[in-house]
């Protein structure tokens, strides 16, 4: 199968996991993983869902945030069953399933679905910015009244690379430029909005895959500009991306420079 068709299928699938997603709206933290970080029976029961089901259909492998997997050069599915995990339990609507496919630890289908805003943002590989199944306009800078930049989360683990204080040192300079800052709580809904210019650039500090793989490609596919945290390509190593319209990347990345030379 080609991505156009593999697109397809994960789209398929996504129908059966967008019904679970739903009906388990606020679900009760039931795993945790870390401190601050949970998983609800929903989170689990989607991936596995998706597991079976895609390499069903596809014969290629999973990786996922809950039970794993491995990367290599294959292809492989890397899911996020639920994306803002702590949002859905709160029933708050940001939050979303990500799916993509990488094959040289790059995506070539990614597909960012929010069910309670009532989107499906997707891409395969040559593809525009696709809409809830229809093609989308490239990009366009935002006015700059209302330009918005996501930053999912100011709050980190303390061995993290981008401490707590320099993520809210980084949220008020950015306050202080054109940009005004939204915290989301969700990787996966900044970078779909990103792409579809509700917002005009976002930062993830994330280290995962698959919080990002998703809507690294879908803002490519928009005609954004996407980087990792220090200007360089965004792979599957990367800590964290910066993405958004030329201009709003630029913001970020000089704001971001200042603060880490300062």
């Amino acid at each position: 199968m080609d991505a156009r068709e593999l697109l397809v299928v994960a789209e398929a699938v996504v129908d059966d996991a967008e019904a679970m997603f739903i009906a388990g709206l606020g679900a009760d933290p039931a795993h945790w993983k870390q401190p601050g970080e949970f998983a609800t029976e929903v989170d689990l029961a989607i991936e596995a869902m998706l597991r079976q089901m895609l390499t069903q259909f596809t014969g290629i492998p999973v990786l996922g945030e809950e039970a794993g997997g491995l990367l290599t050069a294959d292809p492989v599915w890397v899911v996020d069953p639920i994306d803002g995990t702590s949002n859905y339990a709160a029933g708050n609507p940001m939050c979303s399933i990500l799916i993509s496919l990488l094959v040289d630890y790059q995506p070539v289908v990614a597909l960012t679905s929010m069910p309670l805003l009532g989107q499906r943002v997707t891409a395969f590989e040559g593809s525009p910015l696709i809409i809830n199944g229809r093609p989308s306009t490239p990009l366009a800078e935002s006015r700059e009244m209302v330009a918005q930049v996501g930053f999912s989360s100011v709050a980190s683990q303390v061995s993290s690379t981008f401490p707590s204080l320099l993520r809210q040192g980084l949220l008020a300079e950015l306050a202080a430029t054109y940009l005004r800052p939204r915290i989301t709580g969700s990787v996966g809904v900044d970078l779909a909005f990103t792409a579809q210019g509700i917002f005009g650039g976002a930062v993830s500090f994330s280290p995962y895959v698959w919080d990002n793989a998703a809507g690294v490609m879908l803002v490519k596919a928009a005609g954004g500009v996407v980087t990792d945290t220090e200007g360089n390509d965004w792979t599957p190593e990367s800590i964290g991306v910066v993405a958004g319209t030329s201009r709003a990347h630029e913001a970020i990345m000089s704001t971001m420079d200042a603060i880490l030379n300062s």
